[in-house]
């Protein structure tokens, strides 16, 4: 329960923002082409609160339902307006302000992630370097030569120093040439040259979580010793005599050489009887152990009752912080924003013409989900998941569909050419079909989210 709450407390929280800086756009240069403002909400329906302010009256208000906003503009295709407010109307306006008007949203929020990836970049990004823990054999980057233990230095001759960026360049690489360049540099200290041939199946390595198992590899991850720390007072191990420090090396002659193995080999059998093999004081003792039940999800699943000792320093070595000063925190922030620009612009059209899987697309629960994690783990995380939903909605808002800004500025360049405005009725048809599309596309989302969850 306390993790639906913060799903949805982050998700609110996070669209709140984000639609704010987007109207913020609209708002401020509406004000400054001399444009009155009559309402900022953030949000659609009937007004929870309303506050006016600054010397036209503008109503900034709160509203009941908390997915979106919008910024209304005077405008006589809407109200009748006076003669004195008339050259105050956004109608009323060249064509070169109104676009500035309705760019300027999408604008602020390509803005806001310049900033959020600045102020990231000043404190300090952690991540992982991209080592690889396993090769699957015959699979794509066994075939290339990839080894396990290789640390990837460059993609595509881009150098990258965490697993996220490596991830990031794979997928722009694999949809810009279908093959994947890597460099890496091995265990012994080798440096080599390794392809990755993808080409063809770039629709099934983006579905979403399928690009490391469609490669055949996965990242490094520490092995944690099946060494037991805490026991649950009466719990099937307490009962058959392990003791905090036992190393478990065998269960039924079967070796176990990590806490996960244990782990999946309790869970597999509930209810019976095994034999652990303990390293204890550097003897090995054999127990009888009557595993336990419990349930997990509708699942019935074997428990004995004890948990992990954590060795320190697991993951020592495999650490990568990126910290810059100001300015050059700056420039990479303006280059990440920029990247992520470009990515998701090459995915969208992939998906158009069916080179990436239409999966990508996610609803409001899936966000919902990455926005409570994000808080969770932290600043820098939730300000990293703000960037990326910044960039997004920015690009959305430029597709060239009506109710759109995309779509309203398309309308600009259509005037522009034809010399005189798109008739009332041509916009009301147009509006008719964006509304129709929008429906569609959140449909589909909402789809893909609920196949995420149920499977």
């Amino acid at each position: 329960m306390g993790g639906f709450v913060t799903n949805i407390l982050s998700f609110v929280i996070a669209i709140a923002i984000l639609v704010a800086v987007h109207e913020w756009g609209h708002y401020i240069v509406a004000r400054l082409a001399g444009v009155k403002v009559l309402r900022f909400s953030i949000g659609f329906g009937r007004p929870l609160w309303i506050k006016k302010y600054s010397p036209d009256q503008t109503e900034f208000c709160i509203s009941a339902i908390p997915i979106g906003g919008y910024v209304k503009l005077l405008d006589e295709r809407d109200c009748a307006v006076s003669l004195v407010e008339q050259k105050r109307a956004f109608n009323r306006q060249s064509i070169p302000v109104k676009t500035a008007v309705l760019v300027a949203g999408p604008l602020l929020n390509f803005l806001f992630a310049i900033g959020a990836y600045w102020c990231m970049y000043m404190v300090g990004v952690p991540g992982l370097k991209p080592v690889i823990g396993v090769v699957e054999p015959a699979s794509i980057a066994s075939r290339a030569g990839v080894i396990a233990g290789d640390e990837i230095n460059a993609v595509g001759g881009r150098v990258v120093a965490t697993w996220e960026g490596a991830v990031l360049e794979i997928l722009g690489q694999m949809l810009d040439e279908g093959d994947i360049e890597l460099q890496v540099t091995g265990q012994d200290g080798s440096q080599r040259l390794v392809v990755m041939h993808a080409a063809g199946r770039e629709s099934e390595l983006t579905e979403p979580g399928q690009l490391f198992t469609g490669l055949g590899i996965s990242p490094w991850s520490p092995v944690v010793p099946a060494v037991i720390d805490k026991l649950t007072p009466g719990g099937p191990a307490e009962q058959a005599g392990l003791i905090s420090g036992d190393e478990v090396i065998a269960a039924d002659n079967e070796p176990i050489s990590s806490w996960t193995e244990w782990v999946q080999f309790i869970r597999m059998r509930p209810e019976q009887t095994m034999t652990a093999t303990i390293l204890r004081d550097g003897h090995e003792t054999q127990f009888e152990i009557q595993i336990g039940v419990a349930e997990d999800d509708g699942e019935s699943i074997g428990r004995i009752g004890a948990s992990v000792l954590i060795v320190d320093d697991l993951m020592a070595g495999m650490r990568a912080e990126q910290r810059y000063g100001v300015i050059a925190a700056f420039s990479v922030a303006v280059t990440k924003t920029w990247d992520m620009i470009a990515l998701t612009v090459r995915m969208l059209a992939s998906m158009v013409t069916g080179g990436v899987s239409v999966k990508n697309i996610s609803g409001p629960i899936n966000i919902a989900q990455f926005a409570g994690q994000s808080a969770s783990i932290g600043p820098v995380a939730f300000l990293s998941f703000l960037a990326i939903v910044s960039i997004s909605l920015g690009i959305l808002n430029l597709l060239p569909i009506p109710m759109l800004d995309g779509g309203q500025i398309a309308y600009q360049m259509i005037e522009a050419m034809k010399g005189s405005p798109i008739s009332e009725r041509t916009q009301i048809f147009g509006q008719q079909m964006g509304i129709i599309f929008l429906l569609l596309l959140m449909s589909f989302a909402f789809y893909n989210d609920l196949t995420r969850i149920f499977g």
